[in-house]
């Protein structure tokens, strides 16, 4: 049945209807920062508000003649959702026949309920119910990346969908302040309406005496690498001087989340992203192409990173409180019970890879704790070199000249994914990797439609080299 969130969702999902064809994918990113939201729950499964407004966004985008021709050429001729269909397909079909075929042949942590007793260990290999909703929701990402793809393949569509995703980080953001004041002031259940979810939630737990922070997600883990996306889209807009009146605060803000959230995932993977992000700003400098807010940032970074060094030096109080906060939350992890119960995750799923002979033991079949041993003990070999066909196809499939405003947003759509991706590399239980990440791809995938045809009648979504998009 609807929860109260999925009314109110669904009666703004047929409202953007008829708002024109890309209001219901803005929607769509705009809802996906709800991810410990039920908008339906059928039995034991729960159906986030942003799946409800995607299931009417293809619908009102099948339905036309010009957007089903735009489905069916995309599926057939646009090598990132040709790869990506690829995946898509095998892990179905092994969600399904693996464990029933090799039945009993490894010991699995079943990602979802078996037929065994939930005892915490390790069961025969057999169907489990999460082979099932993984299938739900690879299938629901290959219609999302599509619909992005047709939505975006007009210029108004394309910055719709971007000015979406910078409305998702103050939207992010926003609900981290409401989950902070509220946990502190004791009115969580101001928050009710969006923790509605039947799964495990983790929204009252503290660290070193901070609240962790989840804002809008189930755990700090969850909020921390969605924000830490939504921080390297809106840090590359700013490099890049778009809609820097926005994006330069964004970006600032999520970087402070992510560093408060008090989650490994976050404070590991804000090294990579703000190393790629000085990068890409300094390589622009070094090109005479630097923008003010990519030149602030250069300068902005070592001085700020010098003052901290300075004043830790000078507060021994504080060098101490800061120095065991980063051992509690990175050095001393692997050696935690949380540390110890993910790396025997690992090493179970990895052994389940080589019992299945590199084919995996199917889509959302074991648990694991990284996207590499994830994608090698779902989907085995063939998916993961889908897998890495669709990240190399999005991100450097040919070259073609586009507005400096495209090939900005696509430089930022690249480097959130490359954001979302550090944080999986650290905790990811499976393979699914949100709609969020597949809008953002999507968007650097997208070309605009022929100038030849109607907007309707886009020419094949294609991706932009990353070295293009970057510039």
């Amino acid at each position: 049945m609807f929860e109260p969130i999925g009314l109110i969702i669904l009666c703004a999902g047929l409202a953007s209807l008829l708002m024109g064809r890309t209001a219901p994918m803005v929607l769509v990113v705009l809802c996906s920062g709800l991810g410990a939201a039920a908008a339906l729950l059928i039995g034991a499964a729960n159906i986030q508000p942003a799946h409800v407004v995607l299931l009417l966004a293809v619908l009102a985008m099948v339905v036309r003649p010009a957007g089903a021709a735009f489905f069916i050429r995309a599926v057939t001729q646009s090598w990132p959702t040709l790869w990506l269909t690829l995946l898509v397909l095998y892990g179905v079909i092994t969600g399904y026949f693996m464990p029933r075929l090799m039945a009993g042949a490894t010991e699995i942590i079943p990602l979802g309920s078996s037929s065994f007793e939930d005892t915490g260990g390790t069961v025969p290999l057999g169907p489990v119910s999460s082979n099932f909703t993984q299938s739900v929701y690879m299938i629901a990402n290959l219609l999302c990346f599509v619909a992005t793809l047709q939505a975006a393949s007009t210029d108004q569509g394309f910055r719709s969908i971007a000015l979406g995703v910078l409305g998702l980080a103050g939207f992010n953001a926003a609900i981290a302040v409401v989950d902070v004041a509220t946990y502190w002031t004791g009115t969580q259940a101001v928050l009710d309406v969006i923790r509605n979810a039947r799964y495990t939630l983790h929204h009252e737990e503290q660290i070193a005496g901070l609240k962790r922070i989840v804002g809008g997600m189930p755990e700090a883990s969850a909020f921390a690498r969605f924000t830490l996306g939504l921080m390297g889209f809106s840090g590359m807009l700013w490099i890049s001087g778009l809609w820097t009146r926005v994006s330069g605060p964004l970006a600032l803000a999520s970087f402070a989340l992510v560093l408060l959230s008090t989650s490994t995932t976050g404070m590991v993977g804000l090294i990579p992203v703000s190393g790629a992000l000085y990068a890409v700003a300094l390589a622009r400098a070094l090109r005479a192409r630097s923008t003010a807010g990519g030149t602030l940032f250069l300068l902005a970074l070592p001085a700020a990173a010098g003052v901290f060094a300075l004043v830790l030096m000078a507060s021994a109080d504080l060098r101490t409180a800061v120095l065991d906060y980063v051992d509690l939350l990175v050095f001393s992890k692997a050696s935690s019970n949380s540390g110890i119960e993910r790396a025997a995750f690992n090493a179970i799923a990895l052994q389940n890879f080589l019992d299945s002979y590199g084919f995996g033991v199917g889509l959302g079949t074991v648990r694991t704790s990284a996207l590499p041993v994830a994608l090698l003990s779902h989907v085995g070999i063939p998916g993961t070199l889908f897998y890495l066909a669709f990240l190399a196809a999005v991100a450097w499939p040919g070259r073609k000249a586009v507005s400096p405003e495209r090939r900005g947003v696509r430089g930022a759509a690249l480097m959130a994914c490359f954001a979302l991706i550090c944080g999986d590399l650290i905790a990811a239980p499976n393979i699914e990797q949100g709609l969020i990440f597949y809008i953002l791809a999507g968007l650097a995938a997208a070309r605009p439609a022929r100038r030849a045809e109607p907007a309707t009648r886009s020419a094949m979504p294609s991706a932009q080299p990353l070295a293009t998009a970057m510039r």
